[in-house]
């Protein structure tokens, strides 16, 4: 009982976290182009946020390793009310460098809360158990991926509805209410060693190298299209309402998620990763080249999005099992950390890149770049060790 309290409650705070984190992204996305901000300028926003992830991962993995799980779980809860408050407050004052920074405080809160959360599967499950483990991992993170996607739609309507400030700041009150009632169940987990070394930050496993370089290319390869040139594309080219963005980016995430949560019933701990990772080419190519012909875009978006997603799924369901298999309970904030510093640098390139290649090029150019990254994924993905199969 103990097992499944912690779980539920790990999962509870980082469904709430995850909620916010997509409506805020769409609303800054959103509000911020209303007010005539090019995509270049808005891509420099979430760079900060982006690039902020990247120091958090490799930081973080030490803190909860130094200080326990818990303190850098309720740390990253904290600092994301803290970044809703103050765009509520500031709501009609909004500059670009007030926006930089909060982008920056909510990418450190987004990363510590999922490198906690994630962490503490590893304590739940026996290094044994690697089936249950697949199991749930990919439940935390496919339901995780789902209630973003929900975020995504809850943006674009509290945009539509009541607007940025209240919005800020009903967001930043739901958010307070779940710190008060995780922090009452959660136990601490195993962590706070004072022998530590801050040396250790960098990963000493191969198998973690790899993999971790595998993560960087396949998240960029997604941003650079997805994360600003679609929205942007479909809201100025295909004259989309906010709330039709919102909901539409919303389905697909959701979607990725229940693929995601479901994906150890076809998937096995042994499964090989690369032929995953080649298999979006299919989709991606797919949508380049209907575009190409001018077929209508709304029903090439829908259609090869939803390809795109479930391969996409299958993926990262893949990889966030094979970090904890490849990770003991002493390595496991250090690995993870390491790992989601990847998965950040991946972002990070991936928002530049869509920012640049959409503004000069246009909604093909993210596409081609996105193939490419996608192909440097594949290749790195065969350099995978897979973990062993038990339990």
């Amino acid at each position: 009982m103990s097992e499944l309290r912690n779980y539920t409650a790990v999962t509870g705070g980082y469904w709430v976290f995850t909620l916010t984190d997509g409506a805020l992204r769409m609303l800054v996305l959103l509000y911020l182009h209303g007010q005539g901000y090019s995509p270049l300028e808005i891509a420099s926003l979430f760079l900060f946020y982006e690039f902020f992830g990247v120091v958090t991962n490799l930081v973080g993995g030490w803190l909860g390793a130094r200080f326990g799980l818990k303190s850098t779980l309720f740390s990253g809860l904290i600092l994301q009310i803290a970044a809703l408050s103050t765009l509520a407050w500031q709501a009609q004052n909004l500059s670009m460098p007030l926006v930089m920074l909060v982008q920056a405080a909510s990418g450190v809160a987004k990363d510590l809360t999922k490198m906690s959360s994630k962490s503490y599967l590893r304590f739940v499950i026996k290094e044994d158990q690697s089936s249950r483990l697949l199991k749930w991992v990919a439940l935390l993170t496919g339901s995780k991926n789902a209630l973003k996607g929900v975020g995504f739609f809850l943006g674009g309507l509290l945009l539509t509805t009541i607007g940025f400030g209240s919005a800020c700041t009903w967001m930043a009150v739901g958010l307070g209410v779940t710190v008060l009632l995780v922090v009452a169940v959660l136990p601490p987990a195993r962590g706070g060693k004072d022998d530590v070394r801050f040396r250790t930050l960098l990963s000493r496993s191969t198998e973690v190298n790899w993999l971790s370089a595998t993560r960087l290319f396949l998240f960029g390869s997604r941003d650079i299209w997805f994360v600003l040139g679609l929205p942007i594309f479909l809201s100025s080219q295909l004259d989309w309402t906010h709330t039709e963005v919102g909901a539409f980016l919303a389905l697909w995430v959701i979607g990725y998620g229940v693929v995601q949560a479901f994906a150890p019933s076809f998937l096995k701990p042994d499964q090989r990763l690369w032929p995953w990772t080649s298999a979006l080419l299919l989709p991606l190519g797919g949508i380049l080249v209907a575009m190409q012909m001018d077929l209508p875009a709304a029903g090439t978006m829908i259609v090869g999005m939803a390809a795109f997603g479930f391969v996409f799924a299958c993926n990262s369901a893949l990889h966030s099992y094979l970090i904890l298999a490849f990770s003991r309970d002493e390595q496991v904030a250090m690995n993870v950390g390491f790992y989601y510093m990847a998965n950040a640098a991946g972002r990070l390139v991936g928002t530049l890149l869509s920012g640049v290649l959409y503004q000069y090029q246009g909604l093909e150019a993210c596409l081609i770049g996105s193939l490419g990254f996608i192909i440097l994924s594949a290749a790195l993905a065969t350099r995978v060790r897979l973990a062993a199969s038990s339990g």
